[in-house]
Formats: C-alpha cells, sequence, structure tokens
C-alpha cells in the first residue's frame, strides 16, 4: 500500500453527511471568512457529478442566479462545510449531468424520485 494512504486513513475522519447522488437538489452551508468575521452561506443547487475518493471526493453543484449558470466544486471533506441538505432526490440515469450545461427552462427540470 502507498504510504500516503496509509497515513491518511489512520489520521484523517471522515465527516458524516446524508446519502446524494448526481440529480439531487441539496443545499450547502459553508463558511465564509470576511475580514475576521466569520459567516455561513447556503449555496442550493443540483449536484452535477461525485468525482474521487475516500478524503479527495468532490461534488459539483450547479444552480441558476439571475438566469445565469453558476457552478462551484466542494471538497467533501473540508472544515469549511458546516452542513450538507438534501432537498429533493432526482430521478436521473446518468452518474455526470453535465448536458444540464445546455439545457433552459423547462427542459432542465429534473424528476423528483418518489418511494
Amino acid at each position: 500500500m502507498d504510504l500516503i494512504k496509509a497515513v491518511e486513513q489512520d489520521f484523517a475522519t471522515m465527516p458524516s453527511y446524508p446519502d446524494f447522488k448526481a440529480g439531487d437538489t441539496i443545499s450547502v452551508n459553508y463558511k465564509i471568512k470576511e475580514g475576521n468575521k466569520e459567516r455561513i452561506q447556503q449555496f442550493r443547487g443540483v449536484v452535477l457529478q461525485r468525482r474521487g475518493s475516500g478524503h479527495t471526493q468532490t461534488f459539483t453543484v450547479r444552480k441558476m442566479s439571475g438566469g445565469v449558470g453558476v457552478e462551484r466544486i466542494f471538497p467533501l471533506v473540508s472544515p469549511a462545510i458546516d452542513s450538507i441538505e438534501v432537498n429533493k432526490h432526482g430521478n436521473v440515469r446518468r452518474a455526470r449531468i453535465f448536458y444540464l450545461r445546455g439545457l433552459t427552462g423547462k427542459k432542465a427540470r429534473i424528476k423528483e424520485k418518489r418511494y
């Protein structure tokens, strides 16, 4: 086994977040530092992908802000992330839904998975 991976497994702790995948609508509450103050800001959007494994895992969230698409990549293991909430589970067939970038209006909707 690689020495770096062995050290990562011994010392790193994995935070517990709800289970989410591509197509789900989530709210990510993350900490922002402005000078010496710290506040929590919410970023709500659709998960486009999850990539990586273990402590290097990241996920991409896309939202529409003023008619412009805004994407943000979050590392899953980050002290800046305060909490993650799953708002809706989406019904998609792919693990990476980059085709959503080219869609607008009603075509950009994702059906909600019903249980």
